[in-house]
């Protein structure tokens, strides 16, 4: 049969495939990534404790009304409280208001951010055009990831 030889790309003593052409891309740099955790369980008994306050500290309006539409809005909260705290730590912020870190996402889209206030400055100094978002939540935790690129 078609068999693999583990690890030389050969198959049964036919000649080794091709790897398949490049394809062009954009260069780009990457200027900082940012990985975040969260434990669903503890950010919900966060949410529990401290209530409206805590949403009006982390979130926006925008944030708000797109995790209530959902079945499972504390998981759409918590993995939004990644994504920002994952941003912060790509743009190397310690001092950035929550709010001004944005996971903002249209129909049929895949999610992104929008910075504000700082965290727009601090993108701009540092030359990003491009913030890569990827998040995953189940309703044990939540990862998001942001990977912050500059034009090469």
């Amino acid at each position: 049969g078609g068999r693999s030889r583990r690890g030389t790309g050969e198959r049964d003593g036919a000649r080794p495939r091709r790897p398949p052409a490049a394809l062009p891309r954009e260069r780009r740099l990457i200027l900082g990534v940012g990985v975040a955790w969260i434990d669903v369980p503890r950010f919900e008994a966060a949410e529990r404790r401290h209530g409206v306050r805590l949403h009006r500290r982390l979130f926006t309006e925008q944030e708000l009304r797109y995790a209530a539409a959902r079945a499972r809005g504390v998981e759409s909260l918590a993995v939004r409280f990644a994504a920002k705290l994952a941003a912060r730590r790509a743009l190397g912020l310690s001092r950035a208001h929550w709010q001004e870190i944005e996971v903002v996402r249209r129909r049929g889209e895949a999610p992104g951010l929008r910075f504000h206030g700082r965290a727009a400055e601090a993108a701009e100094r540092s030359g990003v055009t491009r913030a890569a978002l990827t998040l995953t939540h189940d309703p044990a935790c939540c990862v998001g990831q942001v990977v912050l690129e500059s034009d090469a």
